[in-house]
């Protein structure tokens, strides 16, 4: 039988972890609707294939630049309200583009948003993990991104039907508009963990220490390709897919819901295998040589139907190794840090976020199609795994530094 004292915890767990997955979800719709409907903001707004990839990139620079302050005020003052304040102006910004009549509002919008959205990852990220035990961190770290994944797959399915009949704009607004009310049901409900045992609250200097260990750069650069080819993947997808293979936007929505489905799938049973083997590493390593195939793959293959199929192996491995590549910096440096090692990791995932989604745009306008483009990231995917042998070194030395 539960103990009652047990009780109230686990269903403060249990609804926090499920309201901040909502959450992620419900932003996700928005994000995630720039890239599906693409190719009809692209005719609307008249813009090129690298104005596109500039808007990506704009958003994605600013919430690059904004992931240790994330990270630092989450450590500071508590997770539960950064993350509150990240939801509530991401989706009202969302509201906003779907008003805009220009690229150039459009780009200020986005340059704006990455600011807010800046607020949600790291603070979302270290609210999951702190209510699972030590040795089921990396699982948590799956799950938090379940939320974004989810949103994506809803997206996709019912996206281009209300695309069909209510055009882009109010549908896109609609799905912010659900964000924003997801953000104060989170606010009203939503639990940070008590503290067990002493606080030492961070300081502006722990910032800095992070800057030191050498373990950090090397899942920095991991985290640089993990997250480029994680995003020219998912906003260049539909547009691949219509352009370069001719399908209907319904088509290129049914197989990008697909990959979002497996993709979350794949993100839970990589952080279940972190945990279950104690190994990281591998996993990681394991996962950047199959991105590195598959890459390569979804411009060499010309039936649909081996198409379908690269894309499906593509998804379930793209964010395998999420849950892992964050746990490594705790696992190591502790919990106390938790919010701002994964906002150093993320900035670095989201600066390669950022030229990976941009250049893939331009090798589009400049070479008539994305082949170049995935080729490209066939190639860091190798270096990724030259990374992750480095990384497993360096994460055995620690530990059992720690140990003795």
């Amino acid at each position: 039988m539960t103990d009652p004292k047990h009780s109230p915890r686990q269903h403060d767990a249990a609804l926090t972890v499920t309201l901040v997955v909502f959450c992620q979800g419900f932003n996700t719709l928005t994000l995630g609707g720039i890239a599906l409907f693409l190719p009809l903001i692209r005719e609307d707004l008249d813009m090129s294939f690298a104005q596109a990839g500039m808007l990506s990139a704009a958003a994605t620079f600013t919430y690059a630049l904004g992931q240790i302050p994330g990270g630092y005020l989450a450590d500071r003052f508590g997770p539960k309200r950064v993350f509150f304040i990240g939801i509530l102006g991401s989706t009202l910004l969302s509201i906003n583009f779907g008003m805009l009549e220009s690229y150039s509002a459009a780009l200020v919008n986005q340059v704006v948003s990455g600011v807010f959205r800046a607020l949600i990852f790291a603070p979302g990220l270290t609210l999951v993990a702190s209510w699972f035990p030590s040795n089921r961190r990396a699982t948590a770290m799956g799950v938090y991104v379940i939320g974004g994944v989810s949103g994506n797959i809803l997206l996709s399915l019912v996206g281009p039907f209300l695309v069909s009949h209510y055009g882009w704009r109010l549908p896109f607004m609609a799905f912010a508009a659900l964000g924003v009310f997801s953000a104060f049901v989170y606010l009203f409900l939503g639990r940070e963990k008590p503290a067990s045992g002493p606080k030492h609250p961070v300081g502006a200097l722990d910032v800095f220490q992070l800057f030191r260990y050498p373990i950090m750069w090397v899942c920095a650069g991991i985290q640089f390709v993990r997250f480029g080819v994680t995003t020219s993947f998912n906003f260049w997808l539909p547009s691949l897919l219509v352009a370069d293979r001719g399908l209907t936007l319904q088509a290129a929505g049914l197989i990008t819901a697909m990959g979002f489905a497996l993709t979350a799938a794949g993100n839970a049973l990589g952080g279940y295998a972190s945990d279950r083997f104690r190994n990281p590493p591998l996993v990681i390593g394991g996962s950047l040589a199959m991105l590195a195939c598959t890459s390569a793959l979804l411009v060499a293959v010309d039936s649909i139907t081996l198409l379908v199929l690269v894309v499906a192996v593509h998804s379930i491995f793209v964010q395998f190794y999420f849950g892992p590549l964050f746990h490594v910096p705790v696992e190591v440096l502790g919990q106390r840090v938790a919010g701002m090692s994964a906002g150093f990791g993320n900035m670095f995932a989201n600066l390669g976020a950022l030229s990976f989604a941009y250049v893939l745009g331009v090798v589009k306008d400049t070479a008539g199609a994305f082949a170049l483009g995935f080729l490209g990231t066939s190639a860091f995917c190798v270096a990724g795994v030259a990374l992750a042998v480095v990384l497993a070194g360096m994460r055995r030395r620690a530990l059992a530094a720690r140990r003795d």
